[in-house]
């Protein structure tokens, strides 16, 4: 218990740092002399700000890794220096001793380690955050690997999700960063998902779904659990053998074109997210192997087959069926380059913050598809940055409002894009995005012709009900009005109540800030004049109103 206080303590301490630091740094330096100087160094603070915390979740392990990981997918509310700093946090971590890791397989599974497994290798192949993996064999030899959480998990996580409620509470105070998202959400989003991780049997089931998904595609292979040796802390799959995904050379030693690996890998997305909207959310390479088939071929052959091997399912996403044909619509208005239908999709799926100009941003999206649409990866890390300098310069008043959010519900997915364009760039410097959907998205329009019929006929059913009921509801109406019960109402309407808040907050804001200033410059004064005890008052109470319009910003 006393470790679990120290490791609470440490965090907070770590967190109320940053808090302090951001006051300092971001919000009164920058108004003093100086305070030019002070905003041009701040993507170095930032950067150092998430090497600290790298460095802290690399030595504490648990959840500020998983945390890390999550933040690094947050583009929309975190800058990128601090995104790109966290993005290589990997999921690996010192393993536990084993003799604790035998107990807890030997309590779950009700019998002795020897009985349970024909042979067991007490050296972890896999030490992750939340648990440990090794090799086995079961009785009858079949080769599996067995998952196992790690001793009192569940404390920590706890300790240390209590430790970023704390952290939370005091953030959302921060109105730059709390207009960004709804941080609480978020922390109950991420809390959600890290109890479902701890669930292996869930994982166990998300396997089971993942390989019925598939079971037409002879190029993909998912391990099944084996539930005779599964519970919810310890979990049994098949053991299929394969080279890491990253293993470049690896793979170009065994014959296998590694161009073919990334547009196979982006395939298998595709059809998770637009057709079964059930996706694998932590495509990481300690997730992804990639098992060659048959004799290898001759030296500077590259066409042997190979099967794409997905393993570690506690990380899921699913998409609602009204997600799905945003989700559509947006891939087959890229396909025909309309980029209308693209920004629609877009809003409707809750990407662009109330109240955002859409013209402008077709505007732009419209020069971006002039400049870039078609180039590959290569191609586009190869331009010139005057390019996009231009880009910049014309758009500034949309990178100067950012009128970008990234939904609660695609948390996920945006992570799961990240990762998985780091992965096919790899693979294939030159692998280009546009010639992989393009012909999915011929498929889904084809689709889309093919069902206009029905659309058509189920508009006119509810037309159809619509005018059916139309007399009986007019009877109606004239009967309410001619009794004097029809009322009518008039609210204002969201966006006039945020305007008038907004002007309301800034009239504040103002009268504080005049305020401030004359306390700051009066108190200076009266320093210089040697009236040291009623300056530093007034200084003093200078302080307090900043700090009111910190965390009122």
């Amino acid at each position: 218990m006393k470790l679990h206080r120290r490791r609470y303590w440490r965090i907070v301490w770590f967190f109320a740092r940053t808090i302090l630091s951001l006051l300092l740094w971001e919000v009164f330096l920058p108004h003093l002399p100086g305070g030019r100087l002070v905003r041009l160094g701040a993507p170095g603070r930032r950067r150092r700000l998430a090497a600290r915390f790298r460095a802290l979740a690399t030595e504490m392990g648990g959840v500020l890794i998983k945390l890390g990981q999550f933040l690094s997918a947050r583009a929309d509310v975190l800058p990128p220096e601090i995104t790109e700093e966290l993005s290589g946090l990997q999921d690996e971590v010192p393993p536990d001793p084993f003799p604790p890791i035998r107990r807890m397989i030997e309590e779950e599974l009700g019998a002795p380690l020897s009985e349970l497994f024909e042979e067991f290798q007490e050296r972890t192949a896999i030490g992750a955050s939340l648990g440990q993996v090794y090799q086995a064999h079961l009785p009858g030899g079949e080769p599996v690997m067995v998952k196992v959480q790690r001793p009192e998990i569940e404390m920590l996580v706890a300790t240390d999700l209590a430790a970023l409620r704390w952290a939370v509470g005091w953030l959302k105070r921060y109105q730059p960063l709390a207009s960004r998202a709804h941080l609480d959400a978020l922390l109950d989003e991420f809390s959600r998902t890290l109890y479902e991780e701890l669930d292996y049997i869930a994982e166990g089931h998300n396997a089971e779904r993942f390989a019925e998904n598939f079971a037409g595609n002879p190029k993909v292979r998912i391990p099944l659990p084996r539930w005779s040796h599964t519970t919810k802390r310890v979990l049994a799959l098949e053991r299929v053998g394969g080279i890491k995904i990253t293993g470049y050379q690896a793979l170009t030693e065994a014959g296998i074109d590694r161009g073919t690996v990334a547009q196979c890998l982006f395939g298998t997305y595709l059809q998770q997210v637009f057709i079964d909207g059930f996706f694998h959310a932590d495509p990481h390479p300690g997730n992804l192997f990639v098992r060659p088939l048959g004799d290898p071929p001759p030296k500077g052959d590259l066409s042997r087959e190979f099967q794409l091997v997905f393993v570690d399912f506690g990380m899921v996403g699913h998409l609602t069926p009204q997600v799905m044909d945003q989700l559509r619509e947006s891939v087959i208005g890229l396909a025909a380059r309309d980029v209308p239908r693209i920004i629609e999709s877009w809003d409707r799926l809750g990407f662009f913050l109330p109240g955002t100009d859409l013209r402008r941003i077709e505007a732009a999206a419209e020069k971006v598809f002039a400049h870039f649409y078609g180039l590959s990866m290569g191609e586009l890390a190869r331009l010139d940055h005057r390019e996009f300098a231009a880009l910049a310069l014309e758009f500034r008043d949309l990178i100067f409002q950012m009128p970008l959010q990234l939904p609660q519900d695609f948390i996920f997915m945006g992570r799961m894009l990240g990762i998985l364009s780091g992965l096919a760039t790899g693979l294939d410097p030159d692998f280009n995005i546009f010639e992989g959907v393009e012909p999915f998205a011929r498929e889904l329009l084809a689709a889309e012709k093919e069902e206009w019929a029905e659309r058509l006929l189920n508009e006119l059913q509810t037309m159809g009900a619509l005018l059916w009921r139309l007399p009986r509801l007019t009877e109606e109406t004239m009967l309410t009005l001619s009794r004097g019960g029809l009322e009518v109402r008039i609210t204002q309407s969201q966006e006039l109540e945020r305007l008038v808040g907004r002007l309301e907050r800034g009239m504040d804001r103002l009268l504080r800030s005049i305020v401030l200033a004359s306390l700051v410059l009066t108190g200076a004064f009266l320093l210089i004049g040697g009236q040291e005890k009623l300056g530093w008052a007034l200084l003093a109470l200078a302080g307090l109103i900043g700090i009111s319009l910190f965390l009122s910003h």
